[in-house]
């Protein structure tokens, strides 16, 4: 039977003319131009002595993880080694369609994503890692069904998809049917802290809760494991999460 919680039952929302006075209270925001997005708790990013994380201190190229929205679902927090600046038009295979806005921070550099994978679920554990940021080159079939090379895409060993962080999640290739949902930050100029606010993008929120509930309610020692975060989530260097990454 599938869960339900409070924040499951939040409507898919539009994000609208309505909601400006809402978003115009945000120090930066993706929230208000994604088209449509999840809203979920705003939480902000706090670093391993839980203090406010900084933008300016995530290390470029370092793969970091976070639970949210949920305090067993992982996600990545990535800091390019560029500035993303330009909007990406991306389509689920529900057909919904949603705008990404790139990244946050002072040079437009930080980027968020679920860490399961959108085909089977993949996703960090205490023990193993089989999807991962790569910053260096790797090589991957394509869906033209050629061999590339490219560096800093995200990706899944165990059946060889591969996303694109700087174009909001998109499917360079393997079987994914839809890019990674994209977590929604907001970057405070003024304080450089770091905010989750909520989901663009297919989630497989349900499905994972529902399918790998035991073996969540033993790793993180909590039955209620689709509980809500609420006012921070800790940021952790995924080779301090994770006993092992599976790099291919």
């Amino acid at each position: 039977m599938e869960r339900r919680t409070a924040t499951d039952r939040r409507q898919f929302i539009k994000v609208c003319a309505t909601a400006a006075a809402t978003v115009a209270s945000y120090p930066e925001t993706l929230v208000g131009s994604v088209n449509q997005g999840q809203f979920f708790n705003r939480v902000q990013l706090r670093d391993e002595n839980n203090a406010p994380l900084k933008a300016n201190n995530l290390v470029i190229d370092e793969s970091y993880l976070f639970f949210y929205p949920y305090i067993s679902t992982p996600c990545f927090l990535i800091r390019l080694d560029k500035s993303i600046r330009r909007v990406v038009g991306l389509t689920t295979q529900q057909g919904t369609q949603y705008d990404w806005q790139g990244g946050v921070g002072p040079q437009n550099q930080i980027v968020s994503f679920s860490a399961i994978c959108a085909h089977k679920m993949s996703h960090p554990s205490v023990q193993v890692s089989f999807i991962n940021y790569r910053p260096e080159e790797v090589q991957f079939a394509g869906h033209d069904d050629r061999f590339h090379r490219r560096s800093n895409v995200i990706y899944c060993c165990s059946e060889g998809s591969v996303y694109d962080p700087a174009e909001g999640g998109r499917v360079l290739g393997g079987p994914a049917p839809n890019p990674l949902a994209a977590i929604l930050l907001e970057h405070d100029q003024q304080t450089d802290d770091l905010f989750a606010v909520g989901v663009a993008g297919q989630s497989m929120f349900a499905a994972y809760l529902e399918t790998f509930s035991h073996r969540l309610e033993l790793e993180f020692k909590n039955k209620a494991v689709d509980q809500a975060v609420e006012g921070a989530a800790e940021v952790i260097p995924l080779d301090r999460y994770c006993a092992r990454q599976v790099l291919c």
